[in-house]
């Protein structure tokens, strides 16, 4: 019989720890496929840090390292100077890298760190109980914010690929969806974009992934992914946002 598919050389057999539902398994998947595609499995490190994916090296089976929470972009550029040959990328939430870690994202992003920062928006703090994020829409309920966002209190979800687009160290800046199969296939085009931006040397690039969260959100993962559509993506357009010469 043909095989039509097989399992990428990086996934390992190890059972997933995520929220049934979680699109956080989708976007492992994307990545290891791309890793084995363009032979980068074992050149790869990537950065895990405190988040719903902190035990992420148990189910991609490159090198690995665990950084503090928010110190993701700050650890791969350690690792990238002092190994220029390896190929490094951070896998953050938003809460680690739009909250806490919003400096050194900034910083090595005006750098032009040969990195590569993919960034998993679901909206909230997913790990530690659901608390509001520098996403979380205006009037979400959270656990932090119980009547909903108010702009006046809380201020505006925070569009981080708007942001470091108008940047001149980065080379490629793109937001991509996880809620359906043509934005995964989306999804899977932008980040082997951001992996031919540090496979050619050119510069920093970030693929945000628009995620659900249906146990925080309190949702079905149907009713959650529907959430995406009809809420999520008209805050959060998808679509690249910075994309320079040879990175396509």
């Amino acid at each position: 019989m043909k095989t039509l598919y097989k399992m990428p050389e990086a996934i390992t057999e190890r059972p997933t720890t995520y929220c049934p539902g979680c699109p956080h398994g989708v976007a492992h998947r994307i990545i290891a496929e791309l890793l084995g595609e363009m032979e980068l499995t074992k050149k790869a490190v990537i950065v895990w840090p405190v988040g719903c994916s902190v035990f992420g090296y148990y189910f991609i089976g490159t090198d690995a390292v665990e950084a503090a929470h928010g110190r993701a972009c700050a650890m791969a550029t350690g690792i990238k100077r002092a190994h220029p040959e390896s190929f490094v990328i951070t896998y953050q939430g938003d809460g680690d890298l739009a909250s806490i870690g919003i400096a050194e994202t900034i910083h090595a992003a005006a750098r032009g760190e040969r990195i590569t920062v993919i960034y998993v928006n679901n909206g909230n703090y997913g790990m530690t109980g659901g608390q509001m994020a520098p996403t979380t829409l205006l009037g979400q309920v959270t656990t932090t914010s119980p009547y909903g966002r108010d702009a006046r209190a809380n201020g505006f979800p925070m569009k981080v690929p708007e942001m470091l687009a108008t940047m001149d160290g980065p080379v490629y800046i793109a937001r991509a969806a996880l809620d359906s199969p043509k934005h995964i296939i989306q999804a899977k085009k932008f980040i082997r974009k951001a992996f031919n931006a540090q496979a050619r040397d050119l510069g920093f690039a970030l693929v945000e992934l628009i995620s659900s969260c249906p146990t925080n959100w309190k949702m079905t993962p149907v009713e959650a992914l529907e959430r995406i559509k009809n809420e999520v993506l008209p805050i959060f357009p998808i679509g690249e946002m910075k994309v320079n010469e040879g990175v396509a």
